[in-house]
């Protein structure tokens, strides 16, 4: 992986500043790549969150956290991510932001063994992809082809116990229950008509 693809003159401004450009420079030389190995696949399908930012047409960032049971993001090929849009609260402030922006950066976090991954690449977003069909509950699949993936030092990964999966994660032969958000004076005559209780229909 050419260096120079990795850094931009802020980085190398502050890499100087620390005389860590060197390290930097190995770093990317030894650690990045542009393709997920075996390795990848499996940590990043045996995790049941993980968090992604994107950005605007005018560069304004968002991070969101997106989470479902382990193997709800699946790596397809060495050059291919695919991740399913869930109901969510209808701001699609993240995939919105793809469709006027494609840039990308994930990481997947596992606290219970301290492992991180960093992906950064482009993302394309369809309601007409084929593979919704293998993740119920979906309304959109994003593909994402990578740039860059990276591990980074576990060290300040403060090691945690995942007690229990969402009961509202999508799966087979599951209906997840109605959020109370939904039901809220403040919300629930503003719901499209498919999520209001009955006799709200309009």
């Amino acid at each position: 992986m050419p260096v120079d693809s990795m850094y931009h003159d802020g980085m190398r401004r502050l890499q100087d500043i620390r005389e860590t450009r060197s390290i930097a420079d190995r770093l990317s030389q030894v650690t990045v790549r542009a393709a997920f190995t075996e390795e990848d696949r499996a940590f990043i399908q045996r995790c049941a969150m993980f968090f992604v930012a994107t950005a605007d047409a005018d560069g304004h960032p968002d991070c969101s956290y997106k989470g479902g049971l382990p193997g709800f993001v699946r790596v397809l090929d060495d050059r291919t991510l695919a991740i399913p849009d869930y109901d969510g609260n209808g701001m699609y402030r993240t995939w919105g932001n793809v469709l006027v922006n494609p840039n990308v950066g994930l990481l997947f976090l596992d606290f219970e063994q301290p492992q991180r991954l960093r992906i950064n690449g482009t993302a394309q977003l369809r309601e007409d992809d084929p593979l919704r069909a293998d993740f119920p509950g979906s309304v959109f699949i994003v593909r994402v082809t990578p740039a860059h993936i990276f591990p980074n030092c576990p060290r300040y990964i403060h090691k945690m116990q995942l007690v229990e999966h969402s009961v509202y994660a999508p799966r087979p032969d599951h209906t997840p229950p109605v959020p109370a958000w939904k039901t809220f004076d403040s919300f629930r005559d503003y719901l499209p008509a498919r999520d209001r209780p009955q006799g709200k229909q309009e």
